[in-house]
C-alpha cells in the first residue's frame, strides 16, 4: 500500500485492476509499502518534522517515561532543529526525559562549523531545558577513530542498559539522504554499510579529509519510527531512482531500510518530489 500526503491531503493507492495505468514510481512504492509525505516547501517540511518529534516524544514518555532520539546533520534537518528551539510546544516538552543522540558525525572538533553536534547546539540545545547528562554526542577528541567509535557504542549501551549483543531501540531516528543514495554515513561501496557486529563504526571517506563515525544499519532498522528528510530539486533524480529501483544496498545504502519500510516516513518537499509520478 502507498500512502501519500500532498498538501495535507492523504491518498491511498491500492494495486487494483487499473494498476497498469499507474506509473513506475507508484508501482514500486506500492510494492515496498512506501509512505511519502510531500510538503509544498522546506519550511512546511521542517514544521512537520518537529510535529513528529513532539508527537513521538509525548507518546514515548507516556508509555515508558523516556524518549530516545537520534538526529542527523546536514542542511535539510537544520531548520527543524532551529524550530525545536523556538516553538512553544517544543520548549514545553519535559526535556529531562529526553535522551539525544547523533546518527553520525564528521571527525572534527566540537566547535568546528562542520560538526553536527555544533549545529544542534547552536540551533536548539542552549534554548531548551535538556540536562547535559541527556546529551550523548559522538566523541571526536580521541586520536584513534576506532577508539572513538567504541566509546560511542559504550555510551549507547550504558544509556540503554544493554548487554553485549543487544541492539538499542530508538523511539525516533531522523535521517537524510545524499544525492548518491547514502543515509547516515553509510556510503555506496563502503564497508560500514555491511557492519552488523557493532552499534557504531568508523567510516573512512576517500578523497575527503573528514572521516566519520556512524550508527550501523542494524541500529537504524531497530528503531520504532524513522523519518527520512529529502529536499531540493537536486535530490529529485536520486529520490525517484531509489523509489523505482530494486533494493541494492551496495549502490544505494538507503535501501538498507527497505526491510522495515512500514516504520519509515519520507518527508520530502515539492522540489524533491518533482520527478515522482503523482
Amino acid at each position: 500500500m502507498l500512502i501519500a500526503n500532498v498538501n495535507n491531503k492523504y491518498f491511498v493507492i491500492l494495486p487494483m485492476r487499473n494498476a497498469a495505468f499507474i506509473g513506475g514510481t507508484e508501482m514500486a512504492a506500492i510494492k515496498y509499502k512506501t509512505k511519502i509525505d510531500i510538503s509544498p516547501d522546506t519550511e512546511i517540511l521542517a514544521q512537520k518534522t518537529v510535529e513528529k518529534f513532539i508527537t513521538e516524544a509525548q507518546k514515548a514518555i507516556k508509555a515508558g517515561d523516556l524518549f530516545y532520539i537520534a538526529i542527523s546533520g546536514g542542511n535539510t534537518p537544520k531548520r527543524s532543529l532551529e524550530l525545536l528551539g523556538t516553538l512553544p510546544q517544543s520548549i514545553a516538552l519535559p526535556w529531562n526525559k529526553i535522551h539525544l543522540f547523533w546518527v553520525d558525525e564528521r571527525y572534527v572538533p566540537i566547535n568546528s562549523l562542520q560538526s553536527n553536534y555544533k549545529m544542534a547546539a547552536d540551533a536548539f540545545l542552549n534554548k531548551v531545558a535538556i540536562p547535559q547528562n541527556n546529551i550523548h554526542r559522538i566523541p571526536t577528541e580521541f586520536d584513534n577513530l576506532t577508539t572513538a567509535a567504541k566509546k560511542y557504542e559504550n555510551i549507547i549501551r550504558n544509556v540503554f542498559k544493554l548487554n553485549e549483543g543487544q541492539i538499542p531501540q530508538f523511539d525516533l531516528i531522523i535521517l537524510g539522504m545524499g544525492s548518491d543514495g547514502h543515509t547516515a554515513s553509510l556510503f555506496p561501496n563502503s564497508y560500514a554499510t555491511f557492519d552488523t557486529n557493532h552499534l557504531a563504526c568508523t567510516v573512512y571517506v576517500k578523497n575527503e579529509k573528514l572521516n566519520r563515525i556512524t550508527l550501523t544499519h542494524p541500529v537504524l532498522k531497530a528503531a520504532r519510527h524513522l523519518i527520512v528528510l529529502v529536499s531540493g530539486k537536486e535530490k529529485a533524480p536520486i529520490l525517484r531512482e531509489v523509489m523505482i529501483s530494486e533494493p541494492d544496498e551496495v549502490h544505494y545504502p538507503i535501501h538498507t531500510l527497505w526491510p522495515v519500510l512500514e516504520k519509515v516516513t519520507w518527508f520530502v518537499d515539492r522540489d524533491a518530489a518533482s520527478l515522482l509520478n503523482w
